[in-house]
């Protein structure tokens, strides 16, 4: 059983601190009963962060997207020109969070909580730093140097896996922009908010996929500094962030067909 203090007292014991700016994965099933649920957890980060630290989770909407890529389930091409032309436009403030968990939803709810502009990949904050971390999410880098990602490797700040795996760590994906031989440009679709009323947007940018991650990362701890430890029942993992970064930059051109992303 998982409590707020039992839960705190594991998280500074894996060396989470006051004034950390964190960007965290959750698996809350993997933390065993929490009393509280979710809440809970959100409450004991808040508590080892302080004051002057910063929450931050990823809090992506994919299904804003194009129906055409949909396949969970896919829907039949006849509906497509329907959806694109009637598909509530992005609101930070009411899209839901899909397939990050259910700590992210907790997060992005939360009093206080800003949320970065991109429809599909947005990050949710939460401390006195969450405004500047999200401010000018690009429509055209979902995970890139105009992402919250490159602001939270600027300010320092460290990924928590809080029993997720390195397959969910968003940090290798910033690494993907940076390489010599980036991936392919390709279309991305979306319904947004514009100055001229709601708009179906399409942008070009590179492509980017989490293939092999939990390889790299399974490399990136063993030859890395990367601290471990247990958080309720679950595993946890903190390293920082810049150093996922560049360690990813290195590692995808030597392990990946094509030298860089698929």
């Amino acid at each position: 059983m998982c409590t707020r203090d039992s839960l705190a007292a594991d998280l500074r014991a894996l060396g989470l601190r006051p004034g950390d700016a964190v960007l965290v994965h959750t698996s809350l099933s993997s933390l065993g009963w929490v009393n509280g649920g979710p809440e809970a957890v959100v409450l004991a980060l808040l508590d080892c962060l302080g004051d002057d630290g910063t929450l931050v989770v990823p809090a992506h909407s994919g299904g804003i997207s194009d129906p055409s890529e949909w396949q969970h389930p896919p829907v039949p091409a006849e509906w497509w020109p329907t959806i694109r032309a009637t598909m509530p436009a992005y609101d930070p403030r009411t899209a839901r969070t899909r397939g990050v968990g259910v700590l992210p939803e907790t997060v992005r709810t939360w009093p206080g909580a800003v949320r970065s502009a991109h429809p599909q990949t947005s990050f949710a904050a939460v401390g006195p730093h969450a405004k500047a971390l999200m401010d000018g999410h690009a429509l055209d880098c979902r995970l890139g140097e105009h992402s919250p990602l490159a602001r939270l490797e600027a300010a320092g700040a460290r990924v928590l896996l809080l029993g997720a795996g390195f397959g969910a760590c968003t940090a290798f994906h910033l690494a993907e922009y940076r390489l010599p031989a980036p991936g392919p440009l390709v279309e991305n679709s979306f319904a947004v908010m514009t100055d001229e009323g709601r708009r179906w947007m399409t942008v070009r940018e590179t492509d980017i996929d989490e293939e092999r991650f939990d390889d790299l990362g399974a490399d990136f701890e063993r030859e890395r500094s990367v601290v471990r430890g247990t958080v309720g029942a679950a595993t946890a993992r903190l390293f920082p962030l810049a150093d996922a970064v560049a360690y990813a930059q290195a590692w995808l051109p030597k392990h990946r067909p094509g030298g860089g992303a698929p």
